[in-house]
């Protein structure tokens, strides 16, 4: 929804350290660093069969993620390095590139047959498991760190990052970390059930805070900026 650039802010002032997202993330983000834009009518793309048959899009992620010099590195790692490499014209846009570029981790958590660029014949599904893996170890070494005033905030997922989430959690705690007492917050213009369960509910029950936000990202996430900049400020 184009609000990008707020989250990058708060990557550069420090007050995003992590940021986790699924395939379709990654590919809107993509599509934004490379041309500026990200944009489809699904409908009419699938009367007729062309629905995410670009092949631009895909082959930049498929070739990035499974390129044998990324082979040590994550999903949104390798798609970071790679379009920082490439100089993507549009990479102020970008939170892959900037999160990179900041070496802040950025977690990619794809469920196969989910994302468009799986259509084609650069995808190989040892590169996807095997990076998108790793992530989600990246991820809940992340998850690790949280403890008391740290601030998990789900924007948007309905399903796959709250149970993302939610198993990160468990093994964080499984390892002896003091995931405990901190504060999640839900944003949507729906209330979904897995969101507020995985989120919000069951991370709390041993204390910490819960929020639900209900509204469009193009209002919610502004005003949150705007507020989280005026208490830094004041």
């Amino acid at each position: 929804t184009g609000l990008g650039p707020l989250l990058i802010d708060w990557m550069k002032r420090g007050i995003i350290t992590a940021i986790g997202t699924h395939g379709a993330g990654v590919i809107h983000d993509t599509e934004i660093a490379l041309f500026g834009r990200t944009s489809e009518d699904v409908a009419e793309g699938l009367a007729d069969g062309s629905f995410g048959m670009s092949r631009d899009t895909a082959d930049f992620i498929n070739k990035a993620i499974s390129h044998p010099d990324h082979r040590d590195l994550g999903y949104g790692e390798s798609l970071g390095k790679q379009l920082v490499d490439v100089k993507a014209p549009c990479h102020d846009l970008s939170l892959v590139y900037n999160a990179y570029d900041l070496q802040v981790p950025l977690t990619v958590h794809v469920a196969l047959g989910t994302d468009i660029i799986h259509q084609h014949p650069t995808a190989d599904g040892e590169a996807i498991g095997r990076t998108s893996l790793r992530d989600f170890r990246i991820l809940a070494h992340e998850v690790g760190k949280l403890s008391e005033g740290g601030v998990v905030m789900n924007l948007g997922s309905a399903v796959i990052m709250p149970e993302v989430f939610l198993k990160a959690l468990s093994v964080a705690r499984n390892l002896g970390h003091d995931a405990h007492k901190f504060t999640t917050a839900n944003f949507d213009m729906i209330t979904h059930y897995r969101p507020t369960q995985n989120v919000l509910t069951r991370p709390t029950l041993t204390g910490g805070k819960k929020f639900n936000f209900t509204g469009h990202h193009e209002i919610m996430i502004p005003l949150l900026h705007a507020l989280v900049l005026g208490e830094l400020s004041g």
